[in-house]
């Protein structure tokens, strides 16, 4: 009886130990955070070699001063209008010797698999690739953002990932007191409404379920679109019945601010009548996806108030937060 029960109580050890995961690290202090999927990303030391397929959180791994752990990186940071800033934050950019392994819409697994990463950060919904990637044992991180608060926890989690916590925690709060300035200053009971415009054309819009609704908001200015989506077509008819105060373009190639206001087509819109069209510069100083959008915030507060201030002017001020955030100015 007694090498029975001294059987089973074997069989269940053995049991138990194949049931928890080891680790293997001999820490005993896990690293963890939570992603966007709602999946707890366990890690058994400070992430030591990470491939970032997203632009938006490869800027915030520079502002986190962690570019040595930073081994692949987004194929769209070689094109021109990114690469200018790119190449002044890494040398390895510069050189065009950093692997770029995939975008938003392609990633070889193979090249990932290759550089043998501790950590792959990825749009949440790649989900192809991230199961690829799990499937090699490979810690994902995934991240889908709709409003500052994500840009937030994303920072957040990344400072504990990569154990630089305490730089996260501080540009994170610089960009809350930046952002509050702003708001307590623009705080209008009337506040001046806005319609958003998209680089796709004047159609092309977001609505209250979103960062540009937040941005806008935050700038003191109502969003225009009453609809909820995050992204909407709409007609000509609907931005006349809005009947925005402003408009203000993503930065657009194809079209400027002219172009808007010599549109036949809208001579009606309160925005159009009163030469109230604006169009916020490169998307890299204006990614309100990143902590960034201080600085699109900023601007729009100025055009809402008539404060438009010189190209001097916000050229300082967008050198002041490339030196809060980068610790350096870009050109």
């Amino acid at each position: 009886m007694k090498k029975l029960h001294f059987s089973i109580l074997l069989v269940i050890i053995v049991m138990m130990s194949c049931s928890f995961p080891v680790n293997e690290s001999g820490n005993d202090d896990i690293i963890t955070v939570t992603d966007f999927r709602g999946k707890k990303i366990a890690l058994g030391k400070q992430a030591e070699n990470v491939v970032c397929l997203i632009e938006s959180a490869l800027t915030g791994l520079y502002m986190l001063n962690q570019n040595d752990v930073i081994t692949g990186i987004p194929a769209a940071v070689y094109e021109d209008h990114l690469y200018t800033f790119y190449s002044q934050l890494d040398r390895r950019i510069k050189d065009r010797s950093l692997t770029a392994p995939g975008n938003w819409d392609f990633v070889s697994i193979e090249q990932v698999v290759g550089l043998n990463p501790d950590l792959v950060i990825i749009w949440a919904s790649q989900t192809e690739a991230i199961n690829s990637l799990e499937q090699f044992g490979i810690p994902v991180y995934a991240v889908m953002l709709n409003s500052f608060d994500d840009v937030y926890k994303e920072i957040t989690d990344f400072g504990i990932l990569m154990g630089c916590s305490e730089r996260a925690d501080s540009i994170i709060q610089l960009t809350k007191n930046n952002l509050a300035s702003i708001n307590q200053q623009s705080y209008k009971a009337n506040a001046k409404s806005a319609y958003f415009m998209w680089s796709q054309g004047i159609s092309e819009t977001s609505g209250t379920n979103s960062t540009v609704n937040e941005l806008l908001n935050t700038a003191g200015v109502k969003n225009a679109c009453d609809l909820k989506a995050e992204h909407v077509t709409v007609n000509i008819e609907k931005i006349y019945d809005w009947n925005p105060d402003m408009i203000v373009m993503w930065y657009n190639e194809r079209l400027d601010p002219e172009d808007v206001l010599n549109n036949p087509l809208l001579q009606g819109i309160e925005a159009v009548m009163n030469g109230n069209v604006y169009e916020l510069p490169q998307a890299f100083s204006c990614d309100f996806w990143t902590l960034k959008m201080q600085y699109p915030v900023w601007l729009i507060y100025g055009w809402a108030n008539s404060i438009n201030g010189t190209p001097d002017v916000q050229n300082e001020m967008l050198n002041k937060m490339y030196l809060q955030l980068y610790g350096t100015t870009l050109n």
